[in-house]
């Protein structure tokens, strides 16, 4: 599968409301990198909303398109959770957990009532939470003497690379991502320089 150079996602938390026939839905969008990360979001929405019938969800992180999970939280099967998911890859977005709390006011709504309910709600909160740009990053291991330090920063600066992790010594070690859409030129130049072991992180 051909990964994208970009992805959308949030930067900022926001919510947005949505109402039908006296029940509330209060959307939360969280920007998330890790699972742990939806679960300690999704926790402390429950504190905040404790007295809430329904806390549905769904989240996506990654580009793979494997790592989500959509929770229905009682409601019937499908008319929650799948219609979330649905808009956030309708706008693309991935690392993004939504969160609708929903207060019961009384009046079923039927589930078709519901998945619009739900729907409109992710909606609404896409709406006003900015989406922001991001590079999709490829991930590289280098092993190098100290004497080729400024050549590589350079090459790490150009090509707007960012530097995870370094151990200088007179024998240093550097994790870098770089960006993707600028992956082939990056590796050009670092592999002009001399002595210098570059590997693919998995």
């Amino acid at each position: 599968m051909q990964l994208p150079d970009y992805f959308n996602t949030i930067e900022t938390t926001g919510s947005a409301e949505f109402k039908d026939r006296g029940s509330r839905f209060i959307a939360v969008a969280a920007p998330v990198k890790t699972i742990a990360d939806c679960k300690q979001k999704l926790a402390d929405i429950k504190k905040e909303y404790p007295k809430a019938s329904h806390y549905c969800f769904a989240y996506r992180l990654g580009l793979d398109n494997n790592q989500f999970r959509v929770s229905d939280d009682g409601e019937p099967s499908g008319s929650a959770g799948r219609p979330i998911l649905g808009q956030m890859d309708s706008r693309g977005v991935t690392d993004i957990l939504i969160v609708i709390v929903r207060y019961f006011g009384g009046t079923l709504l039927g589930v078709p009532g519901l998945i619009n309910a739900y729907k409109s709600a992710a909606a609404m909160v896409l709406q006003v939470t900015p989406l922001v740009r991001r590079p999709v990053l490829v991930h590289y291991h280098l092993q190098f003497d100290y004497t080729k330090m400024n050549e590589i920063m350079t090459a790490v600066k150009q090509f707007d690379c960012e530097v995870l992790k370094q151990e200088l010594q007179l024998f240093c070690v550097m994790d870098i991502a770089i960006p993707r859409y600028r992956l082939n030129e990056t590796l050009m130049k670092l592999n002009d320089i001399r002595d210098l072991s570059i590997e693919a992180i998995k």
